[in-house]
């Protein structure tokens, strides 16, 4: 069973940032990407950044690159998100995803960013 922990959501101000934290638990598996999904109220849940097996990135929302940074530390089996310059667009439901090189999905429990003033 493998299990994903995301923290440090919470509410922030416009143009503050954050740093989210997905940790890994469980059964060894071979990990193919690693990714942040958000999921806006009365919206689908949409891919915001991936890290693969081999370290490359992926941002495919245009709307957070050079915002965001996605990164990873192997030795603590945990990855992270950085977000920059945040903008109340910003705000919805984060979550933390881990596709196995079986083919598995696992996902977190989700964790809220609020951009307000």
């Amino acid at each position: 069973q493998v299990q994903l922990v995301e923290s440090g959501g919470g509410l922030v101000q416009p143009g503050g940032s954050l740093r989210l934290s997905c940790a890994v638990s469980g059964n060894s598996f071979s990990i193919y990407y690693m990714g942040w999904y958000r999921q806006a109220p009365g919206k689908q849940r949409d891919l915001v950044a991936q890290i693969f097996y081999d370290g490359s990135t992926n941002y495919p929302d245009s709307a957070v690159k050079g915002r965001f940074t996605i990164s990873r530390d192997n030795a603590k089996n945990t990855m992270y998100l950085q977000m920059n310059s945040l903008k109340p667009e910003d705000t919805a439901v984060y979550y933390c995803k881990l596709r196995a090189q079986n083919f598995e999905n696992y996902w977190g429990e989700g964790t809220l960013v609020t951009v307000s003033s």
